[in-house]
């Protein structure tokens, strides 16, 4: 069986044709690494200056910076920090380079801050808390945290994502629904921010409500990154865990996973079946949405690749899924699971299970190389109605050029949804399903027709809330890590609803506080960072 959710196989190749590969570091083992170098000041003619700036994920967008810092401490990054300040150039930060969107490879970055380098994991006696550099990638925090303390975050399925972005902006994954968001057990962060002189400084802010830089910790539970400073060090431990054993401070991972893909091939899938199935698995999840009972340790995800006639590709219509292998009956709650998004499907899938170790599958998601791309998201908080289904099926199985579209819904709710929306930032604590509409391409003269199909799919969904998921009875607006400049442009976003509260929702006047506070000079911005009030 594949990988879970292996896009690059489920898209036939057809990305792995069309882009460049991207690049994988190794992973990372615990304790310093690189903690005697000195910061690397990289220009245009080094030869690292093109590895560095063209390892972003969408190859529509790429860095062009007067100089790229490739930084190893909080204190190499105050100091780069000030002396871009100083000159007055733009700031880009950059982690995993996975962004979505153009925030990071913007051409009014000047100075492009990276913190790949930067990969301590170790315990904090004194915060009693597991420390974690921003610079890691999701799959070396896994492995790190497993390895040493048989624990883990509950983030993202790609191994390659940066945590410094991932955290920021709320960050879930497969064990979500058992165990929350990552931001749920962040304890504290260390931020280097600017004041209105200019001068950087590091700040450590903390979950404790009496910390006087509590707010700032807050805003870095789902406010997005790259708004107040520039992240280099988090720090977790689950609320109401007891003592200084590391091992006992986070969530423990299942030993095993088992996992399932559940895959209709366009050839054999009737027209009909395929809004039977998006319905099903909707409906579904709006019934069994509650953290208690069996299937709170259930992860699916239900993904609908745009029918191509060409016989060079595959696509497809697949559910693939994963549960605790310990679950008492964890074979018959797949198949119960599987029962329920069938019913009444006529086209006969082919079905793959496999029992994996919990680490071996969560870095077994391969993405596929960088390619050209533009995505989209939305919080679901019930099953898309009859009028969306017909939007997406209609848009799935149009005729298209040399494009490919996609939407996936992501199981959600469970123990996300015990939080109260203010205790965090993540103001989207009521969803049932997360949503992604996301367009593939192999090059540029592709640029304006498969944006074109992108924006026409999403806004059809929504044609109800003027082209966006405006929050309401399905709807509640967007995961900043799915970062879409579109909501920004009143000619697409046609709502009344600014990009701000899709978001952000009640939360962002919150936001925008701590910006005044800790970002006078709005040193840190992009296309949707937080703005200075007023």
């Amino acid at each position: 069986m594949k990988p879970l959710l292996s896009r690059r196989q489920a898209l036939g190749g057809a990305v792995a044709a069309a882009a460049a590969t991207g690049l994988l570091p190794e992973p990372a083992a615990a304790g310093p690494a690189g903690s005697g170098a000195g910061a690397a000041l990289i220009r245009a003619g080094d030869p690292r200056y093109p590895v560095l700036a063209e390892r972003g994920y969408n190859k529509r967008f790429t860095a062009t910076p007067d100089e790229i810092v490739l930084v190893h401490s909080a204190e190499q990054v105050r100091d780069a920090v000030e002396r871009a300040v100083r000159a007055g150039r733009r700031i880009g930060i950059r982690s995993g380079g996975h962004s979505f969107d153009g925030l990071v490879d913007d051409p009014a970055v000047r100075v492009l801050i990276d913190l790949s380098a930067m990969k301590r994991v170790e315990y904090d006696e004194r915060l009693g808390a597991v420390a974690v550099d921003a610079g890691l990638t999701l799959g070396e925090a896994y492995r790190a945290l497993f390895l040493n303390w048989g624990v883990t975050i509950p983030g993202g399925i790609c191994p390659d994502v940066g945590l410094g972005g991932h955290v920021a902006g709320g960050g879930y994954g497969p064990l979500s629904r058992r165990h929350g968001l990552v931001v749920d057990h962040l304890h504290a962060v260390e931020v280097v921010v600017v004041d209105a002189a200019g001068r950087a400084r590091i700040v450590v802010a903390t979950r404790r409500p009496d910390d006087p830089n509590h707010d700032l910790w807050w805003a870095h539970t789902g406010g997005g990154g790259g708004s107040l400073g520039v992240v280099t060090r988090y720090w977790f431990r689950s609320p109401g865990a007891q003592g200084g054993d590391p091992g006992r401070i986070l969530p423990r991972p299942p030993q095993e996973v088992l996992q399932r893909t559940v895959t209709w091939s366009w050839a054999q899938l009737a027209a009909e079946d395929l809004p039977v199935i998006l319905r099903n698995h909707g409906r579904w999840h709006a019934a069994n949405a509650g953290s208690a009972g069996p299937y709170a340790d259930l992860y699916s995800a239900l993904s609908a690749y745009q029918r191509l006639v060409s016989p060079q590709y595959t696509t497809s219509v697949e559910l693939s899924m994963q549960i605790d292998a310990a679950v008492p009956d964890a074979a018959g709650l797949l198949d119960a699971y599987c029962a329920a998004v069938r019913a009444g499907v006529g086209s006969a899938p082919v079905t793959g299970t496999t029992t994996s170790r919990w680490l071996t599958a969560a870095l077994a998601f391969d993405p596929g190389p960088g390619a050209r791309t533009k995505s989209k998201g939305a919080y679901l908080r019930a099953p898309w109605d009859d009028r969306q289904l017909a939007a997406v099926c209609d848009h799935l199985t149009r005729p298209v050029g040399r494009g490919l579209l996609v939407t996936t819904a992501y199981s959600y709710g469970g123990r996300v949804n015990d939080v109260a929306p203010g205790a965090t930032a993540v103001a989207q604590r009521d969803s049932v399903l997360k949503a992604w509409f996301a367009a593939f391409w192999p090059d540029a003269s592709g640029d304006a027709e498969s944006l074109a199909a992108i924006r026409r799919f999403y806004a059809d969904v929504h044609a109800a809330d003027g082209g966006v998921p405006r929050p309401g009875p399905v709807t509640d607006g967007c995961y900043i890590n799915y970062a879409d400049m579109d909501l920004a442009d009143p000619a697409l976003n046609t709502s009344g609803v600014p990009w701000s509260t899709l978001y952000h929702k009640d939360g962002y006047p919150r936001l925008q506080a701590v910006k005044q506070r800790y970002d006078p000079r709005d040193v840190f911005r992009h296309a949707l960072s937080i703005r200075l009030p007023g």
